[in-house]
């Protein structure tokens, strides 16, 4: 999936946060309902705009973005 074509930054919309194209809703916002348990098929509820490829795209840009992580080792 592509998720550079949904996933945007935009220094006008929520500081810069990256978010979820045509929407203010934040990759960290999806992020956090997953991780706090919420389920896909509830997303709606909360983020109406959201399809499931944007879902998708959230979780490709935030595996991506750790791939790129660099952890530097402790002194």
């Amino acid at each position: 999936m592509d998720f550079l074509n949904r996933i945007v930054i935009d220094f006008g919309v929520r500081f810069g946060r990256q978010c979820v194209r045509g929407t203010r809703i934040t990759v960290s916002e999806v992020l956090g309902f997953l991780a706090a348990g919420g389920a896909e098929s509830e997303l709606p509820t909360d983020f109406p705009l959201l399809s499931h490829e944007d879902v998708l795209a959230c979780l490709g840009f935030a595996a991506e973005r750790e791939r790129r992580l660099v952890t530097l080792p402790g002194a």
